[in-house]
């Protein structure tokens, strides 16, 4: 019973832990990540231009997003599920994911015809914020109690 207790103390504590890095990662994306469009989605963002930005450092400063977010997500699943195979499937599916949500975003930024902000707001809104977890915990959770 004590043991069980202490187990259940040391899980709540890594996921509380996993869910605060998630926020500082969110209150520190400005010193910790390259994208200029942080600033640019703060102002009136309908009547600007984009800015100019460089296509393989806002790349690479996405994929450390992501990568952290998912990185922390996987590890709140797995407190919770405690599953390795569910684990591997949400890894797959995040990059998977990553995959088709970075091409669909460089190609709307590159090839779209008409400036579309609110597009590119919401594809990048899935690269840099943890909304998969928010999905997936749900989800499998529901799978789980009807096992």
């Amino acid at each position: 019973m004590l043991r069980n207790l202490l187990n259940n103390k040391y899980k709540f504590f890594v996921a509380v832990c996993c869910v605060l890095l998630l926020v500082l990662v969110r209150v520190y994306e400005q010193q910790l990540f390259y994208d200029p469009f942080l600033s640019y989605f703060k102002s009136e963002f309908n009547a600007l231009p984009l800015p100019l930005y460089d296509g393989f450092g806002l790349f690479f400063g996405l994929l450390c997003r992501y990568v952290a977010n998912s990185v922390l997500s996987l590890i709140l699943m797995y407190i919770l599920f405690s599953d390795l195979e569910m684990i591997k499937f949400i890894s797959f599916l995040y990059v998977f994911l990553f995959g088709v949500l970075i091409a669909v975003f460089f190609g709307v930024l590159y090839f779209s015809q008409t400036d579309n902000p609110l597009l590119i707001f919401y594809i990048r809104r899935f690269l840099i914020q943890p909304i998969f977890v928010l999905l997936f915990v749900p989800a499998f959770y529901y799978q789980k109690m009807n096992k």
